[in-house]
């Protein structure tokens, strides 16, 4: 039986800054993140990372060390996210999730976190400039970074069988999950627009890079949990969202296919001959339709492919249930919306027009282009692209579309405003961020499966929390309301002073 799917998203941010200022990202990114947290900093506890542990069983040569960037802005909110500079972007990590509706509540509180930081970085900063960031994939002069997914697997699944599955998923899923994009970069062939992203800037099948050489499958080895007993499968292919059912899909059904996968119920090999190569076809072709040659003999388009994961998936529903997989309600709600999408991209791929980012960002360009009467190589669509992803909520072109009703919605604000602050219920996430808001001054540093305090003894305090399903509302609630300081607290968990 598969492992719980526990699951979250990494987004780095395009940042910049307007009217004056340092213009280096880094310290725009400083200068954001820190007009947020401002007193209320707990730093990030780097013991445990391990970037350069390789899934394939090896580690990468210390010649070619991993950049762990320990002396830039880290912290942990109270929601239980990680919010700190990565490179040359704000980065948000949400916390851990159990399911793809409340992952996309975490990734879209990320969202208000970074337009709460530029608004709180304008007051600080005067008539220095404006900070502005943007949630896309490019800075349209060839340089891409990431949003990242990541998901709870068993360690027991041969990595091989991963593999051979993921890759034809991942170069037909984007038909739902592409953010959409003006032209081409990376040097690749010219295109009007594309599906996704972030297509443009992957070069190899399988690999441990993230910012070069980028592969479709990620080789990262670092579980954040119990590596005897689980992987964290670290998706770097995604494009960043801003329509809610984009997310929720793309989180909803990966988690189903990656259960699947676990309990071999794939009923076919799907495999693609040249995946890089499919991958950028996918993203080129608007209907979805062109036919990929599989490794069979056999032709199939996207859609085809997507269409038996898809009837795989209900069949696996209907025999093993969608428990682990983001539980039933939700299972279920994800199984009705891939089916519906698909339906819809077949007969009609405009008509998702309001729900996938992609289809929302071609009618909106189509609409301006026919307007001024311009070609697609005119820089004013790149600005209206840039526009769409801007953060800022008066002048993000999607934000504008959600005001005026025409984006469908999964959430409420309230559920997004409450996300802010408060983390996930049914995870660990939620004893790390109880404990930050309850004791922030206590807490030297945290990270995903540790919280080091100061209990003022002399020495520091590690307690750990290795499994990412321990430290709910259900199993610490009341030890916490029982503790009025941190003391109490590592005595009832019996770590040792």
């Amino acid at each position: 039986m598969s492992v719980p799917k526990v699951c979250g998203i990494e987004t780095e941010y395009g940042v910049s800054r307007r009217g004056g200022g340092d213009d280096n990202p880094v310290v725009a990114s400083s200068l954001l993140i820190n007009a947020y947290v401002d007193d209320k900093r707990v730093g990030w506890d780097f013991e445990d990372e391990t970037p350069a542990r390789d899934a394939r069983g090896f580690t990468r040569d210390a010649s070619n060390p991993p950049d762990v960037e320990t002396h830039l802005v880290n912290t942990v909110l109270t929601n239980g996210a990680r919010y700190y500079v990565d490179h040359a972007h704000p980065e948000y990590s949400t916390p851990e999730c159990t399911d793809a509706l409340s992952l996309l509540r975490a990734d879209k509180a990320g969202e208000r976190i970074i337009a709460k930081s530029m608004e709180l970085a304008r007051l600080a900063e005067g008539s220095v400039g404006e900070i502005v960031t943007y949630k896309n994939n490019s800075d349209g002069k060839g340089n891409s970074y990431g949003c990242h997914e990541n998901y709870l697997m068993d360690r027991n699944c041969a990595f091989g069988e991963i593999v051979k599955n993921l890759l034809p998923w991942f170069v037909t899923r984007q038909i739902f999950t592409g953010a959409g994009k003006v032209g081409s970069e990376h040097g690749r062939d010219a295109v009007e627009f594309q599906i996704s992203a972030r297509s443009d800037f992957f070069e190899e099948e399988v690999g441990l890079e993230t910012t070069i050489r980028r592969p479709i499958v990620n080789t990262r080895d670092e579980p954040h949990a119990m590596s005897s007993q689980y992987r964290r499968l670290h998706v770097i292919v995604g494009d960043a969202n801003l329509c809610e059912l984009s997310t929720f899909l793309k989180v909803g059904t990966t988690a189903i296919v990656l259960a699947m996968i676990e309990d071999n119920a794939i009923e076919n090999d799907l495999s693609i001959y040249e995946p890089v190569r499919a991958l950028r076809e996918v993203s080129r072709d608007l209907t979805c339709s062109a036919l990929l040659e599989l490794r069979s003999g056999r032709s199939a388009s996207p859609l085809d492919l997507q269409w038996e994961f898809f009837n795989s998936a209900q069949r696996y529903a209907e025999r093993t249930g969608l428990e682990h997989c983001g539980g039933e309600i939700v299972g279920a709600e994800v199984l009705r919306r891939w089916e519906e999408v698909l339906s819809a991209l077949e007969v009609d791929p405009l008509s998702l027009d309001g729900r996938l980012d992609w289809v929302t960002k071609y009618c909106l360009l189509e609409q301006f282009r026919e307007r001024d009467g311009v070609t697609w190589d005119h820089p004013k669509l790149a600005l209206i692209d840039l526009q769409y992803h801007d953060v800022r909520p008066e002048r993000s072109l999607y934000e504008r579309l959600v005001q005026a009703g025409t984006i469908e919605r999964l959430l409420t604000e309230d559920e997004i405003e409450q996300a802010v602050s408060q983390p996930p219920h049914d995870t660990r996430a939620y004893f790390r961020g109880e404990c930050l808001r309850r004791w922030p001054q206590s807490i030297v540093a945290a990270n995903w499966d540790s919280i080091v305090f100061d209990v003022g003894s002399g020495s520091l305090q590690r307690v750990p929390m290795m499994d990412p399903l321990k430290g709910t509302r259900r199993l610490v609630e009341a030890l916490l309301n029982s503790c009025e300081t941190p003391i109490e607290l590592i005595e009832k968990l019996g770590t040792p002073h």
